[in-house]
C-alpha cells in the first residue's frame, strides 16, 4: 500500500485492512471452535479472541462474548509486558490472575506476542475460553462462597511463560494436569486456546509480509482513529446529564444483606466524553462475588456501547471515549489479593453493566435500554460427577434453556441474549450433545408465559428447563441471582419475572432451593430452573396491538396479561377487538398519569 509510506491510508485501503484483520480473528474462532473438547467451549462458545496493537489498545474480536474484550487484553497485554519486558518470538503466556488485568480464574487466556525480525513488538494475539474446571476446591469454576482466593482454591497464572521458541514449559502442564479434575479434557482445551494464538500470529506475519509493518502500524493508528470519531460523534448526539442510578444483587449467605451497587453516569455532549463512577460502593466482600479490574471496567463499557449508535466499532478507539472511574478494593473495582474474583464475569457485572444502561435511559425517552435478565439460574449450572458410561470423571458447565432480553427504544428483547456480558454471542447447548457427552437426562425446556418484562418494547420471557442424572448420581452447582431482585424495565417498562430454582423427589414432591446452591441429584431427581425475564422499555399500554397480538398468538403471554397489562382485548379468533382496546387504553392510560403526579 503505497500510502501507507506518507503515513495515510485511503478509506478503501481502510476499509481492506479492517476485513483481513477480523479475518485474521475469525481464524483464531474457528481453530478454537473446532478442537476444544469442553462443551462450554465448543458447544456453547464461551470464549474470545482478540488482536491488541503494542500500545495496548484492542483493535478486532469478531464474535466474541462483550464481557471477554471490552476490557481484559489491554489489562492482560500490559501486564505481560511489564512482567516480561524481553519478548521473543516464538514466546506464549498463560494468564487469568484477576489481580494483573485478568477476567477470573476460570478464564484462561493465551497471549502470544507477534514480534517482526528485528525483535520489535508489533501486535499481540489473546485467546480466551472458560475453562470447565480450575482447580476449585469444590467442584465449580463460580465459587461465590470462598472468603478468600485461598478457600476458592483455583489455580492462578499471573502472565506465566507457557512456551519458549515455540516449545512448551512442561512444568506448568504437569502441575495443571495434577491440579484439574479433567487434566485430559484440560489440556485439550489448552491445546486449543494455544493453536488459536498461533493462529493469529502466524496469520499477521503473513499479512506482514503481503502489507509490511509500517503498513499495518498505519492502519492500527487510523481505524482506532476512526473509531474514536465515530464514538465522539455519537455522545455528541446525546442529552447531557448525571445520573445515579442504584442496584443490588440477591442476598447469598456470604452476602446476607446482598451486594448494593451504585453507578453515576455522566455524559458530556461537549466534551464527547461518557463518565461511569463506580467508586462510590462497599469494599470487596469476603466472598467471591468480587469484580475484577477487568470486568469492573468492561461492565461500565457493555452497559455504554448498549446504549449508543451500534454501528460504532467496538474497541480501543472508541472505549478512549468512556472514562470510567475505579478505586482500590472496591467489590466493583480494583481487587486486592486476596479477594476472591471466582464470579467476576457474571453475577455482579451483569448488574453494573444493567445499571449503566439504565442510567443512560433516565437521560430521555429513545436512550439507554431495560434491564437484561441476571445470571446464573440453575439452567446453567456446572455439573459434575462419575460417568459410569466411560468410567472416567466428567465436569462442565451446561447452557440450557436462558433467555433474558431487555427491551430497548427501539426493538423487543432478543430472547437468546444470555446474561448482558454476553450479548447474545453465548449459544444454547444442544440437547442430543449434552446427554452424549454427560450422563444426565435433559426433561423439558420452553419458554414461561406472562414473564416478560412489559413494555412498549417488552422484554424477552424466562426460561423453563429440567434435567437430572442418569446412571448415577451427579452434582449441580449454580448461583441464581434474579430470584429476589428482578431485572428492571425503564421509562415505565415493567421488571421481568424472577428467578426460581427446585429439586424434584423421586416422588414428585418439589423443594425450593436457594440462589446459591450445590445440589447433589440422584437417580430419579431433577432440577428445575426458572430464569428472569427481560425488562420492559415504555409504558406497555403504548405497543402496538398487532405485536401484542402477535405475542399471544406465539404463547408468549395470554389473552389475560395482554388486556390487563398492555390493554389490548383478543376475540376468541385471535384478533383485536379495537373497541374493547380503546377503552382498556384510556383506563390504563388514566392510571399511568395519576401515578405520576
Amino acid at each position: 500500500m503505497t500510502s501507507a509510506r506518507a503515513g495515510q491510508l485511503s478509506g478503501a485501503e481502510l476499509a481492506v485492512l479492517s476485513n483481513r484483520f477480523e479475518a485474521v480473528v475469525r481464524a483464531m474462532r474457528n481453530t478454537l471452535v473446532r478442537s476444544s473438547r469442553s462443551g462450554v467451549v465448543n458447544i456453547a462458545r464461551d470464549f474470545s479472541c482478540s488482536v491488541v496493537n503494542a500500545g495496548h489498545e484492542v483493535l478486532h474480536w469478531a464474535e466474541s462474548l462483550p464481557i471477554h474484550v471490552l476490557s481484559g487484553p489491554d489489562l492482560m497485554t500490559r501486564s505481560m509486558t511489564e512482567l516480561h519486558p524481553r519478548l521473543q518470538r516464538g514466546d506464549a503466556f498463560l494468564h487469568n490472575s484477576p489481580y494483573h488485568g485478568g477476567l477470573h480464574p476460570a478464564d484462561h487466556s493465551v497471549l502470544v506476542p507477534v514480534i517482526d525480525d528485528h525483535g520489535t513488538h508489533r501486535f499481540t494475539v489473546v485467546a480466551a475460553s472458560h475453562q470447565a474446571d480450575c482447580g476449585n476446591a469444590v467442584a465449580t469454576t463460580y465459587a461465590a462462597h470462598a472468603r478468600d482466593v485461598y478457600e476458592e482454591g483455583a489455580l492462578i497464572f499471573p502472565c506465566v511463560r507457557a512456551q519458549t521458541g515455540y516449545a512448551d514449559n512442561e512444568d506448568l502442564i504437569r502441575m495443571c494436569r495434577m491440579r484439574i479434575r479433567v487434566p485430559d479434557q484440560w489440556w485439550g482445551d489448552y491445546l486449543a486456546v494455544l493453536g488459536a494464538a498461533r493462529i493469529g500470529e502466524r496469520r499477521l506475519l503473513e499479512l506482514a509480509q503481503e502489507f509490511g509493518w509500517d503498513a499495518l502500524a498505519v492502519f492500527a493508528e487510523q481505524w482506532l482513529g476512526y473509531s474514536e470519531r465515530r464514538m465522539a460523534n455519537a455522545i455528541a448526539r446525546l442529552p447531557g446529564g448525571r445520573v445515579t442510578v442504584t442496584t443490588a444483587h440477591d442476598p447469598i449467605p456470604q452476602a446476607p444483606d446482598g451486594v448494593p451497587i451504585k453507578v453515576t453516569v455522566d455524559v458530556d455532549p461537549a466534551d464527547e466524553q461518557v463518565t461511569v463512577d463506580l467508586t462510590d460502593n462497599p469494599d470487596c466482600l469476603p466472598c467471591g462475588l468480587n469484580l475484577s479490574e477487568a470486568t469492573a471496567r468492561a461492565a461500565a463499557m457493555v452497559g455504554v456501547f448498549n446504549s449508543i449508535d451500534h454501528t460504532v466499532p467496538p474497541n480501543g478507539g472508541s472505549g478512549r471515549r468512556v472514562r470510567v472511574l475505579l478505586r482500590e478494593n472496591c467489590v466493583v473495582g480494583i481487587p486486592r489479593h486476596p479477594a476472591s474474583c471466582s464470579v467476576a464475569t457474571t453475577n455482579v457485572f451483569d448488574r453494573t453493566a444493567n445499571a449503566v444502561q439504565r442510567a443512560l435511559a433516565q437521560l430521555g425517552d429513545g436512550m439507554g435500554m431495560a434491564e437484561v435478565g441476571l445470571s446464573l439460574p440453575a439452567s446453567v449450572s456446572v455439573i459434575s460427577g462419575h460417568d459410569p458410561r466411560r468410567g472416567a470423571p466428567f465436569m462442565n458447565q451446561i447452557i440450557l434453556a436462558w433467555t433474558g432480553g431487555a427491551g430497548t427504544p427501539h426493538e423487543d428483547g432478543w430472547l437468546t441474549t444470555g446474561g448482558v456480558g454476553d450479548g447474545g454471542a453465548l449459544l444454547r447447548d444442544s440437547v442430543e450433545v449434552d446427554e452424549m457427552k454427560h450422563p444426565i437426562i435433559v426433561w423439558r425446556q420452553n419458554i414461561l408465559p406472562d414473564t416478560e418484562g412489559a413494555g412498549r418494547r417488552r422484554g424477552a420471557p424466562g426460561g423453563l428447563a429440567e434435567f437430572g442424572p442418569h446412571g448415577g448420581a451427579i452434582h449441580a452447582s449454580f448461583l441464581s441471582d434474579g430470584t429476589v431482585n428482578p431485572a428492571l424495565g425503564a421509562h415505565g417498562g415493567q421488571p421481568g419475572a424472577r428467578a426460581s430454582q427446585f429439586r424434584r423427589a423421586e416422588d414428585g414432591t418439589l423443594a425450593e432451593l436457594p440462589v446459591y446452591a450445590h445440589v447433589t441429584l440422584q437417580p430419579g431427581e431433577t432440577l428445575i430452573s426458572y430464569s428472569t425475564g427481560g425488562g420492559g422499555y415504555g409504558p406497555p399500554h403504548e405497543r402496538e396491538p398487532e405485536r401484542v397480538r402477535h405475542d399471544v398468538a406465539e404463547g408468549w403471554i395470554t389473552r389475560d396479561r395482554a388486556a390487563e397489562v398492555y390493554g389490548v382485548a383478543i376475540d376468541e379468533a385471535g384478533q383485536v377487538d379495537d373497541e374493547r382496546t380503546s377503552a382498556l387504553r384510556a383506563l390504563l392510560a388514566d392510571r399511568a398519569r395519576a401515578g405520576q403526579e
